[in-house]
């Protein structure tokens, strides 16, 4: 077991683990922070997207040891009092069915509007793309990502 330091939302955390543990489950475990959700283990569906160091990444896929001494940012993290932008979008829209997905699609959707603030539809299914949703909301996703775009304009 060693001592790693990652910064979570904002906030220095010291976790003693072993060095292969994957983020996703230092997150969940250890930190109780259960809004990234475990859905495949194999960085494919998207369900456990997280910032690090302000970029998009599957939590499952990284070990501790790769985030000693980096910036984490989670769902629970995006915002302090209210919904976040693109959370209050995908309100309006009425976007999740079951709702599984739905942290890492808004985690994925937020790094591409800070990123690029205005993409196209090309963009948005180029980046969207790679997060799996069950329930098949993809079209409420996209006209999700269309109004947080007016919202962050505003």
């Amino acid at each position: 077991m060693k001592n790693f330091t990652i910064k979570v939302n904002g906030t220095n955390k010291n976790i003693e683990s072993t060095s292969d543990k994957p983020l996703l489950w230092v997150l969940r475990e250890d930190l109780h922070l259960t809004g990234t959700k475990y859905g495949c283990g194999f960085g494919v569906c998207g369900a456990c997207v997280i910032h690090l160091n302000g970029s998009p990444e599957r939590s499952c896929q990284i070990t501790i040891e790769e985030c000693h001494e980096k910036e984490i940012t989670t769902i629970e993290g995006l915002s302090n009092n209210s919904p976040h932008y693109v959370q209050q979008a995908w309100i309006e829209e009425n976007v999740p069915q079951c709702g599984y997905c739905q942290c890492g699609q808004i985690m994925s959707a937020t790094a591409l509007l800070d990123k690029s603030p205005n993409p196209t539809d090309e963009e948005i299914d180029e980046v969207m793309g790679d997060n799996y949703c069950r329930c098949g909301t993809y079209p409420r996703i996209k006209k999700a990502i269309h109004r947080a775009i007016q919202f962050k304009k505003q």
